[in-house]
């Protein structure tokens, strides 16, 4: 047959399926919009971005969106978008998008190539370096930006259908710390709140979190608070959050271990402890109290730069505090010690009982719009519904749900993303997939990545560009759909799974990632294992069937009409459940957790230095963080939108503190280059007293800030450490490579 011939009946097919499963609720296609709706109609669906899970308005006029607005009713925002969710339609009409799969040939350039000739690349390439290097030689890196079917999809194809052993997603540099933090503390990955306790707390704590911009619309509920709360900012830096608190404490960079123990300390011996709650629901308190008295105010104040009376007002807040909610987000999760922070905060709500009611909880602020989804049901590296591959009686639970085999299922567990970039480096890893991730522009140190990528036999990029830093280095790219395009579910923060819809077409011969997966399954020959995974909405109901009777229950949701119909739906929710749309619950009411003794465990450990310290050459530290409330992450979407364009600085810039720019001659508005030992970048000064003397602050955004940043991970979550390292800043007229 003829390769045209086979190119038109190859899409052909596609496009027959899609028109199928594009009639009916969770189909996959070439982007065909709803045939259900109106011509002029109004549909709703969470949007893609941030972990919040607000849920937009999509107008539509002919069966395509031409506008959007937030939902008023919705539980989560209440009627109110941030500048990304206004702009969320935006990145689908970029001129750069991927309309056709792209192979690198002879010459080293990307050129056009039909569908059916990139699927054979794929499996033909990676079939190779299989067969050469044994199966786990090539791995995937996913991400938490797609539906929670399409992950689940990819993880069954690449793990039950291709051999792979390796794969983790990009979740693994937002949330990896508390999803460990809570395993070890509740016996399950399970944020135990809802967004309704930021108005009902009268004490909100909130550490490593500038939750004004990264989370803008969590700062519009805590300032819908009645209970003029106490809010305590526990930052570096002084953020716009920050500025609007009424207690900041300033600390040392990466000094909050002590301050959180010294906190401890200081209610345990103002006897400003729910003893009731301590001794009937948790285990290892006597073993924690004893860990945390030598944290004296003395040693807090000489680790964290803070005066004594700091911690001092600090313990009277949370002491006098009816209702305390402790929240944090990347401040804490990138970090050497993470997983012990994390832990010293969740500690902090068990010995004073601020857990399991209305404003309270020890409340960890996700990443991207479904790290949640990413977390329980990707089948990275935990087995799906929070699973153990490890563990026989888990495997065997997944494959009778699913009606395969269980030796289809790897019986160890994946190695995590440094450990997967690691794996380039010695050669074990010889072949990866990316998907949905930009991983040349936001892996830590990512001088060495550029390298390593070059290094391996076969790079598959999928993704809405082929413009990205990552693709730009692939040998092939798949065109995907982005959010707007296709259908499925996110897990927002508080559990929340909320519906996404296909209001647009994709570009050209873009395809939904669900979409991708299936037709990778049918190439590589292992279709027929996975032909019960026929649509997304068919997934989702799997997916709920995999989770009954695991924490996540969420197995009497019966379809996506249900998730629409009640606003949304938060784990658990099992068969017999019921709720009014718009109810919000939170976890353990009842003093129950997860470990099989019911009870919760104080977990803790040493204080350690950070992995690199300062000196004569680098006498600075790195702080990293969201820029604008119009950024997201390496920009691939929302640099699309000249509108968000006009919402922050254009270009890099790094803030210092007016000692340090008059000592190294810095002028505000001059350029300047920023070194670490790994690499430089240059930006403009920016000149504040934002950041403390001995500091400095660059967005995330750029793609030359992970040049500089050290490549130090926490040892039980593998998250890196983004939030410290040594740097100078000279004059751009005075710097010498």
């Amino acid at each position: 047959m003829s390769r045209g011939r086979r190119s038109n009946l190859f899409m052909a097919r596609a496009g027959r399926q899609g028109d199928d499963l594009a009639r009916r609720p969770g189909g996959f296609g070439l982007g065909q919009v709803p045939t259900r709706l109106a011509p002029e109609a109004v549909t709703s669906m969470v949007c893609g971005y941030c972990s919040v899970g607000c849920s937009l308005d999509i107008h539509l006029r002919d069966g395509h969106a031409v506008n959007l607005s937030p939902t008023t009713e919705y539980p989560v925002n209440l009627g109110m978008a941030c500048p990304k969710g206004w702009e969320a339609l935006a990145p689908l009409a970029a001129p750069d998008r991927a309309t056709t799969p792209l192979r690198r040939d002879d010459r080293g350039q990307l050129q056009p190539v039909s569908w059916p000739d990139a699927l054979d690349t794929f499996v033909a390439r990676f079939r190779a370096v299989q067969a050469e290097h044994g199966p786990a030689s090539v791995a995937f890196l996913s991400t938490g930006q797609i539906p929670t079917e399409e992950m689940a999809l990819l993880g069954a194809v690449a793990k039950f259908g291709m051999g792979v052993v390796h794969g983790d997603g990009n979740t693994r540099q937002c949330m990896a710390t508390s999803v460990v933090a809570y395993k070890q503390a509740f016996g399950f990955d399970a944020p135990p709140y809802t967004y309704a306790d930021l108005e009902s707390s009268d004490v909100i704590v909130l550490v490593g979190s500038n939750v004004c911009i990264a989370h803008p619309i969590l700062w519009e509920r805590i300032c819908r608070n009645p209970h003029d709360p106490q809010i305590v900012v526990i930052d570096p830096r002084a953020t716009e959050t920050a500025v609007a608190a009424t207690q900041h404490l300033a600390l040392a960079p990466k000094s909050d271990l002590v301050l959180l123990y010294g906190l401890a300390r200081a209610l345990v011996q103002r006897g400003a402890l729910d003893r009731a709650f301590v001794e009937a629901h948790t285990t290892g308190f006597d073993a924690f109290a004893a860990h945390v008295a030598p944290f004296t105010p003395e040693r807090v104040a000489e680790a964290t730069g803070l005066a004594p009376e700091a911690l001092e007002s600090l313990a009277t807040t949370v002491a006098e505090g009816e209702r305390v909610s402790f929240w944090w987000t990347m401040g804490v999760n990138q970090s050497h010690e993470g997983v012990l922070v994390a832990q010293a905060i969740i500690n902090l709500a068990l010995l004073t009982g601020s857990i399991g009611r209305p404003g309270t909880g020890a409340n960890s602020i996700t990443g991207q719009c479904n790290a949640m989804g990413s977390r329980l049901f990707s089948n990275t590296t935990n087995l799906f519904g929070g699973r153990d591959f490890a563990d026989a009686a888990h495997r065997g639970e997944v494959a009778a749900t699913l009606g395969i085999d269980d030796g289809c299922i790897p019986d160890q567990p994946s190695w995590a993303y440094d450990q997967i970039v690691e794996g380039i480096a010695t050669g074990d890893i010889r072949g990866l997939w990316v998907v949905a991730t930009n991983s040349a522009h936001s892996w830590v140190n990512h001088g060495d990545l550029h390298d390593l990528l070059g290094r391996l036999d076969f790079l598959v990029v999928q993704d809405l560009y082929a413009t990205t830093e990552t693709a730009q280095r692939a040998d092939l790219v798949l065109p995907a759909a982005g959010w707007g395009e296709k259908e499925g579910t996110f897990i927002n923060s508080e559990r929340r799974i909320g519906l996404i819809k296909r209001v647009a077409r994709a570009p050209g011969q873009a395809l939904a990632d669900f979409a991708i997966f299936k037709l990778v399954a049918e190439a590589w020959g292992c279709g027929e294992l996975l032909e019960a995974w026929s649509s997304p909405e068919a997934v989702f109901e799997m997916l709920g069937r995999l989770s009954t009777g695991r924490p996540c229950d969420f197995s009497g949701v019966g379809d996506y009409a249900m998730v629409d119909d009640l606003g949304g739906v938060q784990w658990p929710f099992p068969p017999g459940s019921t709720m009014v749309p718009g109810e919000e619950r939170r976890l353990f009411a009842d003093g129950r957790f997860f470990h099989p003794d019911g009870r919760a465990r104080f977990c803790f450990g040493e204080p350690r230095p950070p992995r690199e310290a300062t000196s004569r050459r680098y006498p600075l530290v790195l702080l990293t963080g969201r820029g604008s409330s119009a950024q997201w992450h390496t920009e691939t979407r929302t640099a699309k939108s000249a509108v968000l364009r006009t919402l922050h600085p254009p270009g890099p810039y790094v803030e210092v503190n007016a000692i340090d720019a008059q000592a190294g001659g810095l002028v505000a508005g001059q350029w300047a280059v920023v070194s670490s030992a790994r690499g430089s970048m240059q930006a403009r000064v920016v000149v504040t007293t934002a950041v403390a003397a001995g500091q400095v602050f660059v967005p995330m955004h750029d793609a030359q800030v992970n040049r500089l940043t050290h490549p130090s991970f926490d040892p039980s979550s593998r998250q890196p450490s983004y939030k410290h390292c040594a740097v100078a800043v000279r004059p751009l007229e005075h710097w010498e490579h």
